[in-house]
């Protein structure tokens, strides 16, 4: 009898323990992979704060709540606008406070907190990415009072007025340095997950009387001359717009090799390189040669602005996502951006249906898929019931960013789990990382009624529960490119 006893210990220690998932005969699948992401504008509070002068508490109780909905949607990724025109949204010594916070350029929140500190912390509490998204170039957008710290004072040989714009030259070097130390100094200070621009490079041309207003960049171009340049005008463009991009790429690795860059560009590379497509012309107008920062592999995820529903001809979603795909040589992610907001726009709105097809167009053409929504007021408001739609249909399980194995292909050690049975026949489940690499998040299978679910948990999360009808569970450890252990089992 006794003997018995001591098999039946073992046995049941087996049961109750974890094990590799080479061992475990019924597996569940392949965790699921997809980039969802939303922007969060800050200019023109279109998004967040809703309004200027808004107290810290107020400010924060918002940023709570973009991130709840997030996480109830099973989003893993917010794009943040932390820099509008030469401003900061964030404590910095290179540029003055945001108006969009307080109402006022240079003055700090009060009582005083850091922002972009509060949206990290925030936003990692819930296993949620946080990328930082800046203006190269736009210095303001309005006529009104700027903060002495602004480059419109400090540097002012560097900013042109073009319409009512101010803008930094591109082709001044003192201006491209000082952007380039921007996001940098970000990248340092700041535990953020992703550098992002978008597609304000040289600014969008206006017309007067019928006639383009050219960009009055006569003195940086004289001086490029001077030094003994060769380029035509708009290839010198090209090239400043190019310099700063590669730039970012290799000084944001330098500092942090898992920090992903992201470019933002207009949705049409150029008219004419996808059939059937027409339209805007960035290459000759923006002096963005897009197709080559994705040739050259000078980012890491790729977000062009395809703006136009899945059925508009001229620039339809597929075709100039299948151009974009057929751009990216070095294999990168195409994570294409939606306009999600023009669902209820009475003007130029989509049907509610149109953003899910999206997301499923972009499915179908990539093993690692992904999409960011324009923009997150969409999402909070549930317009016409979009947000209901997308967690009950193709939002209804959680995901994992794709793994960025380029920047690391090397997987965390499989996780230390302990089981304990709870009092109402659950279990307990105390997760350790395996060596001493942080564990980014967790990813969690459960089996109840020959179902598998998947969910993610923090990394910090030091134990979870597993209800009483749950039969297995498979426990994983995922690092900050996105790299999975391998599997941890248990009963």
């Amino acid at each position: 009898m006794r003997g018995f006893g001591v098999i039946l210990i073992l046995v049941l220690g087996c049961l109750l323990s974890a094990s590799p998932m080479e061992s475990w005969s019924e597996e569940p699948p392949a965790a699921p992979r997809e980039f969802r992401a939303a922007w969060v504008a800050t200019v023109e509070n279109i998004d967040w704060p809703s309004k200027r002068g808004l107290s810290t508490a107020d400010q924060k109780t918002e940023i709570d709540r973009i991130l709840d909905v997030a996480a109830d949607l099973n989003m893993n990724a917010i794009v943040l606008q932390v820099r509008t025109t030469a401003d900061a949204l964030y404590a910095s010594e290179l540029e003055p406070w945001s108006l969009y916070l307080t109402g006022t350029q240079g003055v700090a929140p009060a009582p005083y907190y850091d922002p972009l500190e509060y949206w990290v912390n925030a936003a990692h509490a819930r296993g949620i990415e946080l990328h930082a998204w800046f203006n190269p170039y736009r210095a303001q957008m309005k006529p009104g009072e700027l903060a002495d710290s602004h480059v419109s004072h400090t540097m002012p040989s560097s900013v042109i007025k073009y319409d009512r714009y101010l803008w930094m030259d591109p082709g001044n070097q003192q201006a491209a340095q000082h952007s380039l130390a921007v996001f940098n100094d970000v990248v340092r200070r700041y535990d953020i997950d992703g550098v992002h621009i978008d597609d304000y490079f040289y600014p969008y041309p206006v017309t007067q009387d019928g006639e383009k207003v050219p960009f009055p960049d006569d003195a940086s171009w004289a001086q490029y001359q001077a030094g003994g340049g060769k380029l035509e005008r708009d290839d010198w463009r090209r090239k400043n717009i190019n310099d700063l991009i590669e730039q970012i790429y290799k000084t944001t690795h330098t500092i942090k090799p898992h920090v992903r860059f992201g470019i933002s560009p207009f949705g049409i590379g150029r008219p004419g390189k996808a059939p059937g497509i027409t339209g805007f012309d960035q290459y000759e107008e923006l002096y963005a040669d897009a197709a080559l920062w994705l040739n050259e592999g000078w980012c890491d995820y790729f977000t062009p602005q395809l703006y136009w529903p899945i059925a508009q001809k001229a620039q339809s979603f597929p075709v100039l996502l299948d151009y974009w795909q057929s751009e990216n040589t070095q294999s990168r992610y195409v994570w294409p951006g939606m306009y999600t907001s023009r669902v209820g726009d009475k003007n130029r709105g989509f049907e509610k249906q149109e953003i899910p097809d999206q997301i499923e167009v972009v499915r179908r053409r990539s093993e690692f898929p992904g999409h960011v929504h324009f923009s997150m007021k969409a999402l909070l408001e549930n317009r016409e019931g979009l947000a209901d739609t997308l967690k009950a249909g193709v939002y209804r399980s959680a995901a994992l960013s794709p793994a960025m194995t380029w920047l690391d292909d090397s997987p965390p050690a499989a996780p230390k789990v302990k089981t304990e049975h709870t009092a109402n026949g659950g279990r307990t489940l105390t997760l350790t990382p395996g060596d001493d690499e942080p564990v980014w998040l967790w990813g969690v299978w459960t089996r109840a009624s020959d179902k598998w679910t998947f969910t993610t948990y923090p990394g910090p999360t030091p134990s979870i529960a597993v209800a009483s009808s749950t039969t297995d569970w498979v426990v994983t450890a995922v690092d900050r490119c996105g790299n999975e252990s391998s599997r941890v089992a248990g009963q």
